[in-house]
């Protein structure tokens, strides 16, 4: 049990058990309004049961595999939920993937049961599906809408009926604060994409801690836009809400216009995401014609967050607090975190400090020693929120958690005198130019100061002579005009010469994946085609 802040009790450790506790604390106040639909904690509490004792009808057991793949909604919380509440381990797919990517996460995993939609980016997964070899699967259900070979969302919930309640209720009691709650995979950009393990335990100490730094408050109206399949959706999205008693308001594919529609429409109060969320609104011609008057607290995080990006989100869009984070899905999904009461360029330069009983250095990547503060080096990790490790992957894991427990990030970063971290770049992301280390971050941060420049990306690319040079894709603000020559023209003005891009690409978009990241390695081929 975790102590509560709030005066409400201690605060359990397991999926089952905080749903239960929520509803015992949160009672009739809205838990999720998805659409039309609207579930009250004790709703939510409800179908959670309902759905576990369905699982359990289907032959569901402790550490059996359930994957999600499918867009945010009420029912992926509720399925979510009723897996854990037996003890399974939820995985979780990203809805970009293709058949065979997802099939092969589905097999390495060992998943047992899938549950989707009918339809998602790529076509529908039954059909994407057909010609894999899955021969752990033994089930699917389509969370919504209707296809040949999968049970319907009511048809698996009517399930329920015939399960014995009691056997269910000790299904939950067995479920250990240290058991895996769920296995979220890597976004796989820099290799084979690897299942990270954490515990239900982990979860809850995590998020009960990021809740409660960056002020998410049961008053809030909370829109989640960041992909469930990701941690900053499911785990500081949907479960620190459930852990604060928020209201969750999920959204399923993101729309700007529809995004702006829907803070206006619930007043929205709580709305997290990547830099490039808030860019897309602040460059959103017709912004004006939505109050966004509600928003009161954001929460992001990258390698670079641009200075006039925070003054622009409390200044131009009327957040009282925005707060800046670092995480990864191996470290639960948060390592460091601004304070809401730190001073402006604080927030805007890093990316706060380590969260309670964690340490964090930066150290020399080759030798494990730790860095002078003021000097760049890896960051390495070592807590409670270390996860697991990789899944069936012994090896990977060995490499990336040392034997006395660190966690070796891939990230540089420097930490000043007072336990502040700044990230700097991606330690793959890094590119050598005549023997120079060039670090993508900090020259898009010097291109984000010129004038007309909405987004920019930068990424280094092989050159014969040189190593490796730098390439600038550049979107340009709406109504700019922009060139080659000026964007060159800036960062000679600003950065040593071997910083400087040796191409500039002016773009209208930048590819990203489901979470808002920049997805360099499409940059990168595109790069090299050009």
């Amino acid at each position: 049990m975790l102590k509560d802040d709030v005066g409400q009790g201690a605060l359990p450790l397991t999926a089952p058990r905080l749903a239960g506790w929520a509803a015992q604390q949160y009672g009739d106040k809205l838990a999720i309004r998805d659409g039309d639909q609207d579930l009250s904690y004790s709703d939510l509490n409800q179908a959670r049961r309902q759905a576990g004792k369905a699982f359990m009808a289907l032959g569901v057991e402790k550490g059996d595999r359930v994957a999600i793949w499918a867009p945010n909604s009420a029912q992926w919380i509720v399925a979510a939920l009723g897996a854990q509440s037996l003890g399974a381990i939820v995985v979780t797919l990203n809805t970009r993937l293709s058949g065979a990517e997802a099939a092969d996460i589905l097999s390495r995993a060992g998943v047992s049961y899938l549950l989707t939609v009918a339809q998602l980016e790529q076509g529908a997964p039954c059909g994407l599906l057909a010609e894999e070899s899955l021969p752990a699967l033994k089930e699917t259900v389509l969370l919504e809408g209707a296809e040949d070979g999968a049970r319907s969302w009511q048809d698996f919930l009517a399930l329920a009926e015939g399960a014995d309640s009691a056997a269910f209720t000790a299904a939950e009691r067995a479920v250990l604060p240290s058991d895996s709650a769920d296995m979220l995979f890597t976004s796989g950009t820099t290799g084979k994409a690897k299942g990270v393990l954490c515990s239900h335990e982990q979860n809850f100490r995590v998020f009960v801690t990021w809740s409660d730094t960056v002020g998410l408050r049961s008053d809030d109206n909370y829109l989640i836009i960041n992909p469930f399949f990701h941690s900053f959706g499911y785990k500081a999205g949907w479960l620190a809400a459930l852990i604060k008693g928020a209201a969750i308001f999920p959204m399923a594919r993101f729309d700007r216009s529809a995004l702006m529609a829907a803070i206006e429409q619930h007043r929205i109060t709580m709305l997290p995401g990547a830099p490039s969320l808030y860019d897309m609104i602040l460059n959103a011609e017709d912004r004006d014609q939505y109050d966004l008057s509600s928003l009161r607290l954001g929460v992001t995080g990258a390698a670079s967050v641009p200075v006039q990006l925070v003054k622009d989100m409390s200044e131009v869009l009327g957040f009282e607090t925005v707060v800046t984070a670092y995480g990864l899905t191996e470290s639960t999904g948060v390592v460091t975190i601004c304070r809401p009461d730190d001073d402006p360029e604080t927030i805007a330069n890093t990316s706060g400090r380590v969260i309670d009983g964690v340490e964090l250095r930066c150290v020399d990547p080759e030798s494990g020693k730790e860095r002078p503060r003021g000097e760049a080096g890896e960051v390495w990790v070592r807590g409670y929120n270390v996860m697991q490790g990789y899944f069936d992957m012994p090896d990977a894991t060995a490499e990336a958690i040392t034997d006395d427990g660190w966690l070796r990030t891939g990230d540089i970063g420097v930490m000043d005198e007072r336990g502040y971290l700044r990230i700097t770049d991606r330690l793959k992301d890094m590119y050598i130019m005549n023997g120079e280390n060039v670090y993508p971050a900090e020259v898009e941060q010097c291109l984000r100061q010129l004038p007309g420049v909405a987004q920019v990306a930068v990424v280094g690319i092989p050159h014969k002579a040189q190593g490796e040079v730098g390439a600038a894709f550049v979107v340009p603000a709406s109504g700019a005009e922009l060139d080659e020559d000026a964007v060159k023209q800036h960062a000679s003005n600003n950065l040593a010469r071997y910083k400087v891009p040796k191409h500039v690409f002016l773009v209208d978009s930048l590819p990203l994946n489901a979470s808002g990241k920049v997805l360099k390695t499409v940059l990168r081929e595109q790069a090299a085609q050009a």
